[in-house]
């Protein structure tokens, strides 16, 4: 306790970490401005000129976390990676909708402050902000001691991004006989990791220091590979009208995700035969006896966006992607209907 009472410190938040933190992410965010960004780390807000690039701009924004994917990087000690995650996911959500990313903000929540630990996050951050080209612009640490467990902490992130009005994918386009193009996921990315965790450390008895079945991985990097971003494949493809829509599979798998960007009377049909799902997939579902169309609605099961394109062009979609290093099949087609149906 201070002379003379408490202080904020004795309560549990310590100012001083905070302000080293802060000095220790200078260079970080630094490292990502770009000829727009207007402001430095420590302004009460970031400023970020719009882009003459483009001739009628429109903003796409979006905000999201990872999820408890956060406890396994709490019991790897591993922090990097989930900076990465958030960012690459949030850029996938504008992508969808034809959007590049501008700028991107986080907020970090904590009991209290770990300086290696947020320097950790935000490093993941600027590496993944670097790689889609947009800038840190800015962000919030918070200690709250009463609410977070030691070691544990949150992490949110808001993403605003841009994309001329006629190039805007709304879904709109799509015609029955639409040709659905899957782009490989690389690993669970940022869902299903409370079913997951449970089967892997519960019902299978893993450490994450442990081999994951099937896998040439510990449980650790399985568990924590890095949510892909799609950008580089896709951006160049966006600019020829080679693709009708995107959608990007996370919280309800497939079946909850592509219908999204469907429009009114049309659904798909999907070839489960038509890729090999990655063996961290299987692995959970014998593991946990999960039913194949639940392990649909809570995985990707190795599929983390779907391109919707014309018929004559799924294959130069395909080739695109590979030559990104990202494998695609041809997985479905646009049908008459609603929803997803399954064949094979």
């Amino acid at each position: 306790m201070g002379q003379g009472g408490l202080s904020y410190r004795d309560a549990g938040v310590d100012l001083d970490a905070a302000e080293r933190t802060k000095d220790r992410l200078k260079d970080l965010v630094a490292s990502t401005r770009d000829r727009w960004t207007l402001s430095e780390l420590g302004a009460f807000g970031g400023l970020y000129q719009l882009p003459d690039t483009f001739l009628a701009p429109v903003l796409v924004s979006s905000a999201d976390g990872v999820g408890t994917k956060l406890k396994v990087a709490f019991l790897a000690g591993r922090h990097d990676t989930v900076g990465q995650c958030l960012v690459n996911h949030c850029v996938d959500d504008i992508l969808v909708q034809g959007a590049r990313p501008l700028f991107f903000l986080d907020y970090i929540a904590s009991g209290t402050m770990d300086e290696g630990v947020t320097a950790d996050l935000v490093r993941g951050m600027a590496t993944a902000c670097k790689e889609n080209g947009c800038a840190l612009l800015g962000g919030e640490t918070a200690q709250m001691p009463d609410f977070y467990r030691a070691g544990e902490y949150d992490v949110a992130g808001f993403i605003v991004g841009a994309v001329d009005r006629d190039r805007v994918l709304d879904g709109s386009s799509v015609r029955e006989g639409d040709v659905l193009v899957g782009l490989a996921s690389n690993g669970l990315h940022t869902n299903g990791y409370t079913l997951a965790r449970r089967i892997v450390f519960d019902l299978m008895g893993l450490r994450v220091d442990d081999a994951f079945p099937g896998t040439d991985h510990t449980v650790a990097d399985e568990l924590l590979s890095v949510h892909r971003s799609y950008l580089p494949v896709l951006a160049g493809l966006l600019h020829d009208d080679r693709i009708q829509a995107l959608a990007h599979i996370t919280g309800g798998g497939i079946p909850g995700n592509l219908p999204r960007v469907l429009p009114e009377g049309l659904g798909a049909r999907i070839d489960r035969a038509s890729w090999r799902v990655p063996a961290v997939f299987e692995t959970l579902q014998s593991a946990g006896g999960v039913d194949p169309d639940e392990m649909a609605r809570v995985f990707n099961m190795g599929v983390g966006m779907i391109a919707v394109v014309r018929p004559g062009r799924a294959g130069g979609v395909i080739s695109a992607s590979g030559g990104h290093g990202v494998e695609a099949w041809s997985i479905g087609k646009v049908v008459a209907g609603t929803g997803v149906e399954y064949v094979g």
